[in-house]
């Protein structure tokens, strides 16, 4: 008995250790999370998409600015006996004067629309390194619960063994037996899904994060970066989450959209100038052979009287998108209200359970030791045995499962409150600046090739 009492005390102390601190050479969430803002493909696409949004501002301001263009022409023309021989090249020049403010507001509505997609992008950093963070903590959680099935089958295989010893002094019966024998194999088959499990939350870690996991330090939650209420969280989060500063500024995309839109139904002016060449040659010669010059100069105006309904259906659709993009902001702020409520509710609901469970696994612990006792004198069954250990398992799974909850929620409070960024938190890495490529783009009058060099 006392040899087995020290096997079930040394499970024990084993299991303490899971929960003990790990080396200081362990990754930590926040170099976790420096490695994700770095190396993630989905964010690395998210500001590819910024880059090309960068460039509809050169877009639009190129409506104002000069067409130049050449021509060049080569024929010939056979009557009975007479060739011609025509040649003409020249280059001709087209500059918009006024074209009813469609390109003032469409340069003013791809601006707004730069200054949504930058905030889409800050909103994609929040979305990333609270998820690479909850992958942290599952790999951490499943690493746990699989190492606690283990210590589980490792204890259930003592308890056959013992109920074994027992039948065969006859202190025991087959139905002891049986029942550890079940237990063992169900906690074979829990162990097998703990660890794939691990394997699958592995896997969503090298994902996100670009690295496989491998010793990770267990975090604490972030204490210092959330608000003192959560109405004080929610005030934070409508003023400043990105998502909502996004929706904005497509409402003023959109409302520049709509001038842009009437701008079509008002005149355009435009001055054009050319200059060409012309040769003509003839076998027979005529009298008409030889190089002539030309240039040109002058003014078009063009007014709109009707255009089959387009444009004033353009106008209207505009106007519904308008409409659309000021309802998307209460959209935006109802969601990010919901965001912060339930991860401020989830997060003391995780800290009062985690406190909870300390005890119940404490208790639990304790009631085992007693049943082992009081099973070695005959007082307990090997089924209040198996149970007793089956509180204690489950106790320390729920316990893990709140310990995650505490530190994932702390994440999801700085993330819906919009403060989830890699300067509040501190992280080893540099920032990606997306101002750097629009301002080289914005202005850019020719070339073909990218900031970058590509």
């Amino acid at each position: 008995m006392t040899s087995f009492r020290s096997r079930v005390l040394a499970a024990l102390a084993i299991a303490s250790v899971i929960f003990s601190p790990v080396p200081a050479s362990a990754e930590t969430i926040l170099g976790a999370l420096a490695k994700a803002y770095r190396n993630n493909s989905s964010l690395n696409s998210t500001r590819a998409g910024v880059r090309v949004t960068d460039e509809n501002v050169a877009i639009a301001k190129s409506g104002m600015r000069p067409r130049i263009s050449g021509l060049a022409s080569a024929e010939l023309q056979r009557r009975e006996d007479l060739e011609i021989r025509t040649g003409q090249f020249g280059i001709t020049l087209e500059q918009p004067i006024f074209d009813g403010f469609q390109t003032r507001n469409n340069v003013r509505a791809s601006e707004a629309q730069v200054r949504g997609a930058r905030e889409e992008l800050r909103n994609e950093e929040l979305n990333l390194l609270f998820d690479a963070a909850s992958a942290y903590m599952d790999v951490i959680r499943d690493r746990q619960i699989a190492a606690l099935r283990a210590e589980n089958l490792q204890f259930l295989e003592e308890q056959v063994r013992a109920a074994r010893s027992r039948l065969e002094v006859g202190e025991g019966t087959r139905t002891d037996v049986a029942q550890a024998e079940a237990s063992r194999q169900l906690a074979l088959a829990q162990l097998a899904g703990a660890r794939a499990q691990a394997a699958a939350s592995a896997a969503t870690y090298r994902q996100l994060i670009g690295d496989d996991p491998g010793t990770l330090q267990a975090p604490s939650p972030l204490n210092g970066v959330l608000p003192g209420s959560l109405e004080q969280a929610i005030a934070i989060a409508l003023a400043e989450h990105p998502a909502i500063a996004a929706t904005k500024h497509y409402v003023d995309a959109a409302a520049f959209s709509v001038k842009a839109a009437e701008g079509t139904l008002l005149p355009n002016l435009s001055a054009s100038a050319g200059v060409s060449t012309s040769r003509t040659d003839s076998t027979p010669s005529l009298p008409s052979d030889g190089t002539q010059n030309s240039a040109s100069i002058g003014l078009n105006l063009r007014i709109p009287i009707y255009q089959g309904g387009e444009a004033s259906a353009r106008v209207r659709q505009s106007k519904e998108s308008l409409g659309q993009a000021r309802i998307n902001v209460d959209v935006s702020r109802d969601q990010v209200r919901q965001a912060v409520t339930s991860a401020w509710t989830l997060y003391h609901a995780a800290r009062e359970t985690v406190a909870a469970n300390r005890e119940f696994v404490n208790a639990a612990q304790l009631a085992l030791r007693g049943v082992v006792e009081e099973r070695e004198v005959g007082q307990r069954t090997t089924l209040d045995v198996l149970d007793a250990q089956a509180d204690v398992i489950n106790a320390r799974i729920d316990l893990v499962n709140a310990q995650r909850d505490v530190v994932v929620s702390s994440f999801a409070i700085a993330s819906a409150t919009g403060r989830l960024s890699p300067a509040r938190l501190g992280l080893n890495v540099a920032t990606y600046d997306p101002t750097e490529h629009y301002e080289a783009v914005k202005d850019k009058w020719f070339g073909l090739r990218t900031p970058d060099g590509r």
